[in-house]
């Protein structure tokens, strides 16, 4: 039998700062638990004051490294910081090794660092379906900055864009990354391109080819966002500065252009139509249950009816 969740509670514990509260959300959110409805209308109201800050980049790139690093470095500022740190699922088990808060060990004991891992649990694009909700929660806990980390990407695992408020992509020398960058997708998601292991052989030429690519690109209008290209050994925390440089740059960027609200409304939109397309996908499981879809299906395979008609019966059916 689920435990009884006494929303207002922990809802109001949790934007006190308690990491239990936090976690325990952060679960129910996890979960799909019937209360998420009551959680996110509690949380609402204490929302969208953080700097949502996405870090991406193929795996080996250091991820996980920079964003322990750059936690240090906002520590440094005073500011509260929220992770999440997205890890693959085993295709054949479900589970995660959920390594990335071993690697952030430095702030465990920091009441001003909450540090998640999430299991990506199949959800393409290299993040986890629960990313929306649980920076929710980070938000109204009064985060300042939330730091989210994806599964190591490729070149369609983009997601991360729709969900940030800035984008870094890292990159590392003798890594191929030059060319992966210029490939559809990695070059345009960037807002901050961040050159990592910058003591290695071939680091300046990365930066080279990056900042080449980025102007034969869209970027080079006047009042338009031109990223900047930065280099990072961060595992001895050089360079860190300039990468928060960078990012404070383009959020004062964004606010005097209206970019910021602009990237926030189409982050809202696109988190209402996930839950509006999972409860559509839930009625018309209960339509499968019922062999409706099945009767169709049988009718398209004897060609008594196409699948656009089959379709069209099928919206009818859940309006």
């Amino acid at each position: 039998m689920a435990r009884q969740v006494d929303v207002p509670a922990l809802v109001e514990s949790a934007r006190k700062g308690a990491p239990r509260a936090v976690a325990r959300l952060i679960s129910l959110v996890e979960d799909g638990s019937p209360a998420l409805r009551d959680i996110m209308a509690a949380l609402a109201p204490y929302t969208g004051h953080a700097h949502i800050l996405g870090i991406t980049g193929s795996p080996g790139v250091g991820k996980s490294t920079s964003t322990n690093a750059l936690v240090t470095a906002l520590r440094k500022q005073g500011k509260r910081v929220g992770v999440l740190a997205v890890d693959p699922s085993s295709p054949f088990s479900g589970g995660a090794l959920l390594g990335d808060r071993v690697r952030m060990q430095d702030h465990a004991l920091d009441p001003e660092v909450y540090i998640r891992s999430l299991a990506s649990r199949g959800h393409l694009g290299g993040l986890s379906a629960a990313t929306p909700q649980a920076m929710r929660v980070l938000d109204a806990a009064g985060c300042d900055v939330i730091l989210v980390e994806t599964v190591g990407v490729g070149q369609s695992e983009v997601e991360i864009v729709g969900m940030a408020d800035t984008t870094l992509v890292l990159l590392a020398p003798g890594m191929g990354d030059g060319i992966q960058a210029a490939k559809a997708g990695i070059l345009e998601i960037g807002d901050v391109f961040v050159v990592n292991k910058a003591d290695r052989e071939g680091a300046d030429s990365t930066v080279r080819d990056i900042r080449h690519m980025i102007s034969l690109g869209d970027r080079t209008e006047p009042h338009l966002w031109r990223p900047p290209v930065l280099k990072t050994i961060a595992d001895r925390m050089e360079g860190v500065e300039d990468v928060l440089e960078g990012i404070d740059k383009h959020m004062a960027w964004m606010t005097e252009h209206g970019e910021l609200d602009r990237r926030r409304r189409a982050r809202a939109a696109q988190e209402i139509e996930a839950i509006v397309l999972a409860q559509l996908r839930a009625r018309m499981g209960d339509l499968r249950g019922g062999h409706g879809i099945g009767d169709l299906a049988a009718a398209v395979v004897a060609g008594e009816t196409d699948p656009y008609r089959a379709a069209d019966d099928i919206v009818a059916a859940l309006s």
